[in-house]
């Protein structure tokens, strides 16, 4: 697809350092204005973060939801990142999210018998959060 037929503009291409980019690849993306910035050197982990947050992203929220618009996207990748650093619990940190530190158990008895949940939706219910009603 040529990006300029679509009306798009590509300032920077983030790649890393693999062997299959030869430089003459670079060189094709300078001529068109792009400039090409590698992934960090001896850092493996870098592309598969962004890989599996892009995965999660996707599956969350952009596979249901028809986008109108760049304001739409943005606003649905804005809600996002809000709940997935607020709100989304993260089993690699204990159920915390990276912004919210791990909740308090509840070890009384009577406040596990009389617990009232409430549900937050967001972009139109198709991200659910949870909370205890205070």
């Amino acid at each position: 697809m040529d990006l300029e037929d679509a009306g798009a503009t590509v300032k920077d291409l983030i790649r890393d350092r693999d062997a299959k980019f030869p430089p003459l690849f670079d060189e094709i993306l300078a001529q068109a204005g792009i400039q090409v910035v590698l992934s960090g050197i001896r850092m493996p982990r870098m592309n598969s973060v962004m890989e599996r947050w892009v995965r999660t992203c996707r599956h969350a929220v952009l596979d249901r939801t028809m986008i109108w618009n760049q304001r739409h996207l943005l606003h649905a990748l804005r809600e996002y990142e809000t709940h997935y650093n607020y709100t989304r619990a993260h089993q690699a940190m204990q159920q915390a999210a990276p912004l919210r530190a791990v909740p308090t158990p509840i070890t009384d008895p009577q406040r596990i018998a009389d617990l009232n949940i409430r549900r937050h939706d967001r972009l139109g219910g198709i991200i659910h959060e949870y909370q205890h009603a205070a």
